[in-house]
């Protein structure tokens, strides 16, 4: 197959590409085809895919054509590719999780969230890779293989959703959907150089979404939109009716919240968890100059109680002991960087406090902290935690009030991407993100900058695994994107993606730009 490269059609913007489709100065299948021949083309260089559809995209495409020719309603997405995460529903695949044993288990009927995209007219070109349980900001998985990222095939493109993020930073779709738990859609848009939206819960629908915490209801999944500018996620979420969602799951309500123009942005660069890479505190002084030239008025703001905070994350996500996915991973291949965390849940609460004990008195303060988290909770305890977190949402709101704070500007991670296999001790500099996945609030990422040579070098602070980690990552990562995450209150995801086109239009021309031939 001859393929260009260079194709317009895949360097154009799903706002764009929209335009070119309504105007018919192109085809549905034109725009379908430039993206599918792509995947063939250089899909394996990153192991985006799980399974290219491109015999039913094509197909449909041409349905579209016809649909618009006739004059026929088709949607207000009609003709863009879309790519889904495995872990949705759909209607004859099986969302394995990365887990062999599953593969047979094929699903009745589309997630909702997949019907959703089918009625605007979206057209699935694939479905994406994932880490085996959705346990990891590494997308790797026996079934399926290794994820790299799109920047450098010796990192990680993030998770749960990275395989989302890589095949978007490639060009393999226009819009993709994915779903967050602890990061998991802004970490890959971060390390990606993408952006993403993981909204209030159940803005969208999560019928149908998957995952290993089966019945942990404290801290829930959600699913979000995630594409190559901020603009086109904005697009994707607006494009896709909430009362058609809410006929098919009783959990999403059928009108959309609005909200009037936020003016006064909260931010901070350091959670006092794990320190944020030298590139990573520059973007989000660069972000806050920028936003403040949009008119936004920019004060410092650090969250209360952070650390208990993740605490509570980390306790709530393990209250079973890890026996649930233990229980679906069953005697299936173990990925190494999700070893060590099942193998430490699964340790009586006993022996693992006196491991935190003793990692606590050779300097490793953050991993035992870790550690005194996770383990298997009574009932009472695992109610008084959720009554806890309940109360902390409430709190962090409070906070808000008393600083006339509309939204917070923030880290999405405490470096760049990670190189291959070195997350499975490092998940705690992941706490940038979980900590509104704690509280449910809408966030989103936004392109900023990619690391310089001169970021590269961390003087250590301590001599734990974390803080060593932590050097290794910052060593390697000349080049690859940093991105900014945006929070809003609960509900106020238009607000958010407001904010993150207009610092999105206000550096453009001078972010990491995709799509991008892989590494």
């Amino acid at each position: 197959m001859t393929y260009d490269l260079n194709d317009p059609l895949v360097h154009s913007s799903a706002v764009k590409l929209l335009a070119l489709l309504e105007r018919r100065e192109v085809s549905a299948e034109e725009v379908v085809r430039s993206h599918v021949d792509r995947a063939v083309t250089i899909e394996a260089r990153v192991g985006a895919f799980v399974e290219s559809m491109r015999g039913d995209a094509l197909e449909r495409a041409r349905a579209i054509d016809t649909a618009r020719k006739h004059g026929e309603p088709v949607g207000p997405l009609a003709g863009l590719p879309i790519t889904i995460k495995e872990n949705l529903d759909m209607a004859g695949h099986a969302s394995t999780l990365g887990i062999e044993h599953r593969k047979t288990l094929r699903a009745s009927s589309d997630a909702v969230i997949v019907k959703a995209v089918r009625k605007a007219g979206g057209v699935v070109v694939g479905r994406t890779n994932v880490p085996q349980l959705l346990l990891s900001h590494e997308t790797r998985n026996p079934v399926f293989g290794v994820t790299k990222n799109p920047w450098s095939s010796a990192h990680a493109p993030g998770g749960s959703s990275g395989g989302e993020g890589a095949a978007l930073a490639i060009g393999l779709s226009a819009l993709g959907v994915g779903t967050d738990i602890g990061g998991s859609i802004r970490v890959p848009a971060a390390w990606c150089g993408i952006a993403g939206l993981k909204p209030t819960l159940d803005r969208w629908s999560n019928r149908g979404s998957n995952g290993a915490l089966v019945g942990q209801e404290a801290i829930r999944s959600q699913v979000g939109p995630m594409a190559r500018t901020a603009a086109d996620v904005a697009l994707f979420f607006r494009a896709l009716d909430p009362r058609y969602m809410a006929t098919h799951d009783p959990l999403v309500s059928p009108t959309a919240a609005q909200s009037d123009k936020p003016v006064r942005i909260g931010f901070y660069d350091d959670d006092s968890i794990v320190r944020p890479s030298p590139a990573v505190r520059r973007a989000i002084e660069q972000a806050g100059v920028a936003l403040g030239r949009r008119g936004y008025e920019l004060v410092p703001f650090m969250p209360p109680a952070v650390r208990e905070a993740i605490a509570l994350y980390f306790a709530l996500m393990s209250a079973d002991g890890g026996a649930t996915a233990r229980g679906l991973i069953a005697h299936s291949p173990v990925e190494p960087v999700l070893a060590p965390l099942l193998r430490t849940a699964a340790l009586p609460n006993a022996a693992r406090m006196l491991l935190a004990q003793g990692l606590d008195a050779l300097g490793e303060g953050r991993t035992a902290f870790v550690l005194r988290q996770l383990g298997e909770k009574s009932v009472a305890e695992l109610w008084r935690l959720t009554k806890a977190a309940r109360d902390y949402r409430l709190t962090l709101l409070g906070a808000m009030d008393d600083a006339g704070v509309d939204l917070v500007l923030c880290p999405a991670h405490a470096t760049p991407a990670v190189p291959h296999t070195k997350s499975a001790e490092f998940l705690l500099a992941g706490s940038y993100s979980m900590l509104w996945n704690l509280v449910q609030f809408p966030a989103g990422v936004v392109p900023v900058t990619s690391v310089s040579k001169a970021e590269t070098a961390r003087q250590p602070l301590t001599r734990d695994r974390i803080e060593t980690t932590a050097i290794l990552v910052d060593r390697e990562s000349a080049g690859l994107p940093v991105g900014v995450q945006i929070v809003g209150r609960p509900f106020q995801d238009e607000a958010v993606l407001d904010c993150m086109i207009a610092l999105e239009q206000e550096l453009e021309g001078t972010v990491p730009v995709t799509p991008r031939m892989p590494a």
